[in-house]
C-alpha cells in the first residue's frame, strides 16, 4: 500500500511554455525508457524476486519511478499550460494537440504511444537483474540527450535531478546483483532458476542446517 504526498520529489517551477520542448521531454513519461516503463517493470518484478533484500530494493526504486513520473508530467504540463492556437501550431505541437489537447498522455518523443512491450519481467533473477541495469543506463543517457537539448534552468535542474537519480539506481541494483550472486552456486549462476526451480539436495545425505546441500560438494 502506498501513502501518497502532495509535493513533488524535486520542485518543477517553470515560467516559460515551450511546447516544442514538451515534445521531447514527453519521451520520459511514455517512451522505451521512461518513468512509465521503469515503475511498471520494478514493481512487477519484485513478486517472483526469491531474494528479500532485492525484493525489497525493487519495491523502494519502483515506488520512486512513480515520482519521477510524476515530475516529468508536472514539466510538460507547464511546458503546454495556456498555449493559444498560434503557439501550438507554430511548435508543431498541433499533431499532439487534435489528439490530446493539453492533456498528458504517455507517447515517445518519435509519436510513439506507450507499450507494454518496452520492459521485461522475465522470471529470472539474473536477466530480471541485467534488464534493470540497462534500463537505468538507458534513461541516464536519455536524459544526457535531453540535456544537450535544454537551455532553460528551470527545465534543466529538475531534468538533472532525474539523472542523478538514475546513476544511483544503477549502483543499487548492481548491488542487488551482488546479492543474488552471493545465494547462487559461483560455480555456474545458472544452474538452476531460483525465481521458479525448487533446490535440488544430493540424494546421499540430508541437508546441512541453514544449507542447501549436504556439503559433500557434489
Amino acid at each position: 500500500m502506498w501513502k501518497y504526498e502532495k509535493r513533488l520529489q524535486y520542485p518543477v517551477n517553470i515560467s516559460m511554455t515551450n511546447p516544442k520542448l514538451a515534445q521531447v521531454i514527453i519521451s520520459q513519461f511514455g517512451g522505451p525508457d521512461g518513468e512509465l516503463a521503469a515503475s511498471q517493470r520494478y514493481l512487477a518484478q519484485r513478486y517472483t524476486m526469491p531474494y528479500k533484500e532485492c525484493k525489497a530494493l525493487l519495491t523502494d526504486i519502483g515506488t520512486e519511478e512513480l515520482g519521477h513520473l510524476e515530475i516529468i508530467c508536472a514539466i510538460v504540463y507547464q511546458l503546454t499550460k495556456n498555449l493559444t492556437p498560434e503557439e501550438i501550431v507554430a511548435s508543431g505541437f498541433d499533431k499532439y494537440y487534435v489528439d490530446h489537447t493539453t492533456a498528458l498522455w504517455p507517447t515517445a518523443a518519435a509519436g510513439i504511444p506507450f507499450n507494454a512491450c518496452e520492459f521485461q519481467s522475465k522470471g529470472d533473477v539474473i536477466t530480471d537483474l541485467h534488464e534493470d541495469l540497462a534500463a537505468e543506463q538507458k534513461a541516464r543517457t536519455t536524459y544526457d540527450n535531453i540535456l544537450r537539448l535544454v537551455k532553460d534552468s528551470e527545465v534543466a535542474d529538475p531534468i538533472r535531478f532525474l539523472r542523478e537519480r538514475e546513476v544511483v539506481h544503477y549502483q543499487r541494483f548492481g548491488e542487488a546483483l551482488r546479492i543474488t550472486q552471493e545465494h547462487l552456486d559461483s560455480r555456474n549462476f545458472y544452474a538452476f532458476n531460483p525465481e521458479f526451480d525448487a533446490p535440488v539436495f544430493c540424494q546421499a545425505a540430508p541437508p546441512t542446517p541453514g544449507g542447501n546441500d549436504c556439503g559433500c560438494g557434489k
